[in-house]
């Protein structure tokens, strides 16, 4: 694939760069080339207008600023997505709703002109919901991305670098920095002055990608026919938000299928359930009243 001419995000440090030239154009891991995805990780890559699209797969990263009392609290300054092929899907600056005490440049790479350009966040908000829906979002924290955005994503439609990173033992921590995922991956630094969220967006789908087929080994979708405790367990824990409103939506009264409220099921025991009408099929008049159950509540 022909390199283009450098250009190359705010925070990259140029020795970085020209030490990255001179890596072995041959060496491969796991099927991927090592040169590339260093490349990719600059922005040195030159795409083709097929690279150039969406995809099947979204690297998210973002970068937050100081508002509040001394700058504490974070506020969602930028947001970057990036495709597998690390072309730029998009990367807006998020307009501040309250006065930023602390732009916090020496780490996010954010100043104070680069709101003059920021949309609203309704609106980045929403592109960013539009663009991953039915995608696999790929991110290093992600949860920590999409709470900044109060946006949510099927969990089986997440690739978290770290967290696969920490399960398979990358590095000798269970939640492993991207920085030193990246440096031990693909032997480059990144982050060592201004960050860049494209540049992290990118680093991010460059692990994903060399690690891409022993993870998906790890995401193992429930079957349609699978237990339905099990389901249920899953849809409580909040592991997958899109289910569980898709659970609400086909049952209006928000419990299982047959029970108005899910709080409570009625079981019947014997045949009265199947009778046509009558006094003796309104069974439920003589629930708690003669010593002869006609049937039990179960909470």
């Amino acid at each position: 694939m022909p390199v283009a001419e450098p250009s190359f995000p705010r925070g990259t440090a140029i020795t970085e760069v020209k030490a990255e030239v001179d890596f072995d154009s041959h060496e491969k891991k796991n099927g991927e080339s090592i040169s590339q995805l260093r490349m990719m990780v600059f922005g040195k890559l030159q795409h083709t207008p097929a690279q150039q699209l969406p995809g099947k797969y979204l690297a998210l990263d973002c970068e937050m600023v100081g508002v509040g009392i001394g700058g504490v609290e974070s506020s969602l300054a930028r947001v970057s997505l990036v495709n597998y092929y690390g072309a730029v899907q998009l990367d807006e600056f998020v307009r501040q709703r309250e006065r930023v005490v602390d732009y916090r440049t020496q780490w996010s790479g954010i100043r104070e002109t680069d709101m003059i350009k920021a949309k609203p966040f309704e609106e980045v908000q929403a592109r960013v919901a539009e663009m991953l829906k039915d995608r696999i979002l790929v991110g290093h924290a992600v949860f920590n991305d999409l709470k900044a955005l109060l946006l949510s994503h099927p969990r089986s439609h997440t690739r978290d670098t770290q967290y696969h990173a920490g399960k398979h033992k990358l590095l000798n921590t269970k939640y492993p920095a991207l920085r030193n995922l990246v440096k031990q991956e693909l032997d480059v630094t990144i982050q060592g002055g201004e960050h860049s969220s494209v540049t992290d967006a990118r680093a991010t789908m460059a692990v994903y990608r060399l690690h891409r087929k022993e993870w998906e080994k790890d995401m193992r979708p429930v079957s349609e026919h699978g237990s339905s405790s099990r389901k249920r367990k899953q849809l409580d824990a909040g592991d997958d938000e899109g289910a569980r409103d898709a659970q609400r939506n086909k049952f209006p009264g928000g419990g299982r299928k047959g029970v108005s409220s899910g709080l409570s099921t009625v079981v019947i025991r014997g045949s009265r359930s199947g009778s046509g009408g009558g006094e003796k099929s309104k069974w439920w008049k003589e629930l708690g009243g003669s010593g002869k159950s006609k049937g039990s509540m179960r909470l």
